[in-house]
């Protein structure tokens, strides 16, 4: 089984795409570390922490990390995700607290302890693990691999040309891309078409208290569900890419970040015709949509057989 540690900034997509690790039995998680991004850190850990108990992993360590970006003003999503960040859910709050210290040595230290075993899979703004590369280089060299969820080589969702967890602090995604490992880029180009339509939102009402009080409160609220249409379920990608990679085509290419432009800060510049250059990064190009649901749906099921 591959042992994870998730970084993220709950947010409803993280929210799925935790799910989606803990029902995973190809998987297992063993550390959550949290960044203000979609919503404030307060609230980003306090999600975390719901989860945690929801789902019922209370034995994993949730580490509280940076509160902002490296060098800019904090920047949000809570108009897409709701206030608390996770939609209309309504999860009982935690009674659990997060682990002392700060996300960046978590990460150092969990890596540090296991080198070459544990996949880091990044779904939020980079600051935690451009902190965390910048204290120890060593952790690109003790990381099984890296995947994160960011970035696109055709547009952006923040910005005509930046992806948001990218544009939250594009200084973080400069470090991170030019660390010295490869990064797995599962983009907008990939997430924007694993798409929640209908059929997937009705099956994910008969999962019990998963489905009424988590799934579907946050996929309704994520965006407008018909018959062929639905909000795309983004961070979920980046941990189904762990689960199975052969959901997802990537292609190696080197990866730049924009942080000077007017317009482009927080693009991410890939360049697929390689010529003499040494790739940094592989880039999801497309995902199997089908495969993708059969795989989150099934995961989903084993989590809401557990919490009745």
């Amino acid at each position: 089984m591959k042992k994870i540690l998730i970084d993220c900034d709950p947010g409803i997509d993280d929210a799925l795409a935790i799910t989606l690790a803990h029902g995973s039995s190809e998987v297992e998680i063993v550390g959550v570390t949290t960044v203000g991004g979609n919503v404030s850190l307060p609230k980003t850990t306090a999600n975390a922490l719901a989860l945690r108990e929801f789902l019922g992993f209370p034995e994993v360590p949730v580490v509280a990390g940076s509160p902002g970006a490296l060098l800019r003003r904090w920047i949000d999503a809570s108009a897409v995700h709701g206030d608390s960040g996770l939609g209309e859910a309504r999860l009982p709050a935690a009674t659990l607290p997060p682990a002392n210290g700060h996300a960046a040595d978590f990460i150092i230290d969990t890596l540090a302890a296991h080198p070459g075993e544990i996949s880091l899979v990044a779904v939020g703004p980079l600051t935690n693990v451009a902190l965390a590369v910048r204290k120890e280089p060593r952790v690109t060299e003790w990381a099984r691999e890296f995947v994160i969820l960011g970035g696109s080589f055709t547009r952006g969702n923040y910005s005509p040309a930046a992806e948001f967890n990218i544009a939250a602090d594009p200084e973080a995604a400069a470090i991170v891309f030019s660390a010295g490992w490869t990064v797995t880029m599962i983009g907008l180009d990939v997430s924007r078409t694993a798409l929640a339509t209908g059929a997937v939102v009705d099956q994910m009402r008969e999962m019990g208290r998963l489905g009424t009080d988590l799934l579907v409160p946050c996929v309704e609220f994520y965006g407008m569900v018909t018959a062929d249409e639905g909000p795309a379920i983004h961070d979920a990608c980046a941990v189904a890419y762990l689960i199975d990679p052969t959901l997802i085509q990537v292609e190696p290419a080197v990866v730049e970040v924009e942080t000077m432009g007017r317009f482009t800060s927080g693009m991410t510049v890939v360049n697929f015709h390689l010529g003499e250059r040494t790739p940094n990064a592989l880039v999801g190009t497309s995902i199997d949509s089908g495969r993708f649901w059969e795989l989150v749906l099934a995961a989903y099921a084993r989590v809401a057989a557990t919490i009745g």
